[in-house]
């Protein structure tokens, strides 16, 4: 299922030790692929100046230009045709400084060409060592997520851990040599939402035991057809790889999956061996032998291994389920953010090209991701996102099928991935602002109801239903016959799991709410966004028959609706407090 990029491998790697010296940055992929100059320099002329690839490619097309015209060095030998001595001496000495000069230019050119070179050939290498593989394999996606009022798209990633023993250091590392040829099971599975306005962050753990429906998936490599079933989450990752656990999270949730990554053991001791280690805590002595993990009480750095024996531990935390081991994971991503933020082992380029290596060996991550320039802009985006707004919480869940699995929790569940769905932070911090917003925003309509221009589009469709035929153009007659005279249906096919009504400007809001109030959807669900052109309504996968809003389907609004709910055990980015509970048997 995966595929490695290879262009420019053999002479990329030559060159990666001296790129590696010099660290890499965004400079590094400014240069033009279309012409990689100095591709046959040696990597040692490279190495000789640093300062060159901080400057990138566009200071290396500034020098070729000056090294075309280093031919006009050979000026200076004139002096003949019985000119005196002193005149050809004369002569001389100027043309010889000339040449100095002119040879020095052309030194100092080679020497940026050799860098640029050797700094886009690194940045291949890196390419090189991604794998990439399809984002979806459902027969059905639902659409992204649309944009707010200042044209800003939310941004959805699953993130992704396999037990995968494909290799020998990954047997060593996960044991059960028998597993060697078992296709993978996605044993970690979080969702990281960032909000539209980068303000926040939301990242929501699924227990790899979560019971639920996998989507008919068929993988694009050999054309195999995985039928629908039922079973736990973690099996998706069997069914074609990494994209069919994406149409399983979004026939799950409703939440619109934009990118993937995913991580193997070993990627998992590399990375926390290149960001120098994570600091963790614990309440009490734990020991589990079976993920290997041994802590003294109070607060520990673990890295490499031990690091790997911290995420996989189940029976050391909390009751000894998946449970307490997806709140240590929660815990080791927080306190690994809050070391990345604060610049731990990047001033080293050194350390920073040994952090490139580890991250882009050890992940396969979706197409639309798949190049270091890619990952770097979307680490930049994450990195605006302050670590007091990081949230972390797992799915409320309960016990099925006398304890062998879990099911998510009616109700709590749903009003979580509402929350993601809607681009509201978990952190409850987004009531405030959105209150304030609306207070200066108009109620009323702007116009008569009879001239409000209103699209109806038919989401209903879901990757395990088919949409309601005609849905559009029920509720759109019924709105005509609330004198609503201009609504259409659109049959612009949409996939939407949540019914919305969304307005293109600000004056347009109260023709929105007027619209919403006619057919009993709830204010919540009225946005202003720039994608679309009029009012809309989207009759999502939450209102497949009748023309007024099911209430028993959220209609109806609730004080505690704008947070996580208590049974999602919720964890702030910036706590430096939090220590893992350790299950009483696993003390010593």
């Amino acid at each position: 299922m995966r595929q490695n990029d290879i262009d420019g491998g053999r002479e990329a790697q030559l060159s990666a030790s001296a790129a590696a010296d010099r660290g890499w940055d965004e400079s590094l992929y400014e240069g033009d692929p279309a012409h990689p100059a100095g591709q046959g320099q040696n990597p040692e002329n490279a190495a000789a100046s640093a300062s060159a690839s901080r400057h990138g490619a566009g200071a290396g097309r500034g020098h070729r230009r000056g090294q075309r015209g280093r031919g006009g060095g050979a000026g200076g030998r004139s002096g003949k045709g019985g000119e005196s001595a002193a005149a050809v001496s004369r002569a001389k000495r100027p043309s010889r400084g000339r040449r100095i000069l002119r040879w020095s230019a052309a030194v100092l050119s080679v020497l940026i060409l050799g860098t640029a070179a050797a700094g886009y050939l690194y940045y291949q290498h890196l390419n090189g060592n991604l794998s990439k593989d399809e984002l979806n394999l459902g027969d059905n996606k639902l659409h992204r997520s649309d944009p707010n009022a200042a044209g800003q798209t939310p941004l959805n990633i699953l993130l992704l851990g396999s037990d995968s023993r494909a290799s020998k250091e990954n047997v060593r590392l996960g044991g059960s040599r028998a597993d060697r040829d078992r296709p993978p099971l996605a044993d970690v599975q979080m969702l990281l939402h960032v909000s539209a306005d980068r303000s926040n962050m939301s990242v929501i753990s699924v227990p790899r035991d979560t019971r639920t429906t996998i989507p008919k998936c068929t993988d694009p490599d050999d054309g195999k057809v995985y039928p629908e079933t039922t079973d736990r989450i973690n099996a998706s990752l069997q069914h074609g790889g990494p994209g069919c656990t994406v149409a399983t999270w979004e026939e799950m949730t409703g939440i619109p999956i934009d990118h993937f990554m995913m991580i193997d053991f070993s990627g998992v001791v590399s990375m926390a061996d290149a960001v120098g280690g994570v600091p963790v805590c614990v309440d009490k002595n734990v020991h589990d032998p079976k993920s290997q993990l041994k802590l003294k009480k109070g607060r520990s750095v673990v890295k490499g291994e031990q690091a790997l024996h911290w995420l996989r531990t189940r029976h050391g935390f909390g009751d000894g389920t998946d449970i307490g081991r997806a709140k240590a994971q929660h815990m080791y991503m927080n306190s690994m953010v809050r070391q990345l933020k604060a610049g731990t082992k990047l001033t080293d380029p050194g350390k920073l090209r040994g952090l490139a290596e580890a991250a882009t060996k050890a992940l396969t991550v979706d197409k639309g991701i798949g190049s270091v320039k890619k990952l770097y802009d979307l680490g930049n985006d994450l990195k605006r996102v302050p670590t007091k707004r990081i949230t972390m919480a797992t799915m409320p869940w309960e016990y099925g099928g006398g304890g062998s699995y879990v099911l998510p929790k009616k109700g709590d569940s749903d009003q979580i991935f509402s929350l993601i769905r809607n681009d509201v932070a978990l952190d409850g911090k987004d009531k405030k602002k959105a209150e304030a917003g609306k207070s200066a925003q108009p109620t009323e309509p702007s116009q008569p109801k009879d001239q409000i221009q209103v699209s109806v589009m038919n989401g209903t469709g879901t990757a395990l239903q088919q949409p309601v035929t005609g849905r559009a153009s029920v509720v759109a007659g019924a709105l005509a016959r609330k004198g609503f005279s201009q609504a259409t249906a659109d049959q612009t096919p949409q996939s939407r799991a949540d019914t919305t009504i969304s307005y293109p400007r600000q004056e347009l809001r109260g023709d929105a709410l007027a619209v919403a109030k006619a057919l009993g959807v709830p204010e919540r669900l009225v946005k202003h966004s720039t994608g679309v052109q009029r009012v809309t309504l989207i009759v999502g996968a939450d209102w497949r028959d009748g023309t007024v809003y099911p209430k028993s389907e959220g209609g109806t609004d609730k004080k505690d609706q704008d947070k996580a709910p208590d049974s999602a055990d919720a964890l702030r980015g910036d706590n430096k407090k939090a220590c893992m509970e350790v299950n009483p048997n696993y003390t010593w």
